[in-house]
């Protein structure tokens, strides 16, 4: 419109002007054709022609020549506002695309890196299986040998007070380092799950009835909370027990001065999600990727497997455990299960697992 203006208010005599005017209709009609495509270039260049019609009608009776150049021009237009909307399109599709490429290699390259890293993390686990395996057998021998005896010398009346204290921590460490044996073998030769139906409640209430036990007396509230549209789910309820009551005990430790654990199960994107959140002291952010792996502990009594077999039988089920800090204080583990076992086993196969 502007340049409209400037043809109208120029005398028709300066027509080396008027020329110049007519050709900076090409600014607006390239410029929509970058920034709307073909159909901006096009419309664009018919509104300059339509703008500029009452110019050419003022020049038709005195420069008849010049009226129909102006006219000529207008298809020069047209095309460069198509001609260049195409290219702007083609090019916005080209980056589009580069974009699309680099994303979906992006996303590769993570999965590959998750898949070294868990590589990494089974060459690990498989030699500390092998190591721990070895070490249970050699180890438990004479164990239960040193603990006969200390049980032979328990039944002897004649030991004094300060004896038989002895003799008690004996007895008492023997226990404590049978059971983390038993957490070895656990750890080096997991069983293979037996599936079978299980409803989420029925198996929150035999958890949260051994956790009870371990509360004690602390000021300790167990919630659970059972979504009504979860529908019953295939798993070995004897290992997802073991893996439940790790978390809730943990839940428990990790808050001595009492709080409340809630125990949920809702359906996720046709899996089953549960979840265990506490309001304990947290995990620092340092040890959040590390509290899989076997042995890290951070409780000066724990032997570090407790949540390294809790992993390994999940993964078992085809599922995923993870942990992350709750926006206020605690910490959320969270156990994502497959609804049916035999479908799982299908979708992985399909995928190219094995």
């Amino acid at each position: 419109m502007a340049i409209s203006v400037l043809h109208q208010v120029t005398p028709v005599a300066m027509l080396h002007w008027h020329n110049a005017f007519q050709n900076l209709y090409y600014l607006p009609i390239v410029f929509a054709g970058l920034s709307f495509g073909w159909v901006g270039g096009l419309a664009t260049a018919l509104l300059a022609a339509l703008s500029n019609a009452p110019h050419n009608f003022a020049t038709w009776t005195t420069s008849p020549n010049y009226a129909i150049d102006q006219l000529w021009e207008i298809p020069l237009f047209c095309a460069a506002g198509a001609l260049t909307g195409v290219l702007a399109e083609r090019g916005r599709r080209q980056r589009a695309e580069l974009e699309r490429t680099t994303n979906r290699l992006t996303e590769v390259y993570r999965k590959l890196q998750d898949n070294f890293d868990s590589m990494k993390r089974a060459e690990r686990l498989f030699a500390l299986g092998q190591l721990s395996a070895g070490l249970a057998h050699e180890v438990r021998n004479p164990l239960a040998s040193i603990a006969g005896a200390a049980g032979i010398l328990q039944r002897n009346l004649r030991l004094g007070a300060k004896d038989g204290e002895c003799v008690e921590i004996i007895a008492k460490e023997c226990r404590r380092l049978n059971n983390l044996l038993t957490h070895f073998l656990d750890f080096a030769r997991p069983r293979a799950p037996k599936y079978q139906a299980i409803e989420a409640a029925s198996l929150f209430d035999s958890v949260l009835q051994l956790a009870a036990h371990a509360a004690g007396r602390q000021p300790i509230t167990l919630r659970k909370e059972v979504d009504a549209a979860l529908t019953p789910f295939e798993g070995d309820p004897e290992l997802l027990t073991q893996v439940l009551l790790n978390l809730l005990i943990n839940a428990i430790q990790a808050m001595p001065e009492g709080g409340e654990v809630h125990l949920s199960a809702i359906p996720r994107d046709g899996r089953v999600l549960i979840q265990v959140r506490d309001q304990g002291c947290g995990i620092a952010a340092r040890d959040r990727d590390r509290i899989f792996d076997p042995f890290f502990t951070t409780k000066e009594t724990g032997s570090g497997l407790g949540l390294s077999v809790a992993h390994q039988i999940v993964e078992q089920h085809g599922g995923i455990l993870s942990a992350e800090a709750n926006p206020d204080k605690g910490t959320t583990f969270s156990v994502l299960l497959p609804v049916d076992h035999e479908r799982q086993n299908e979708t992985y196969n399909h995928t190219g697992g094995g």
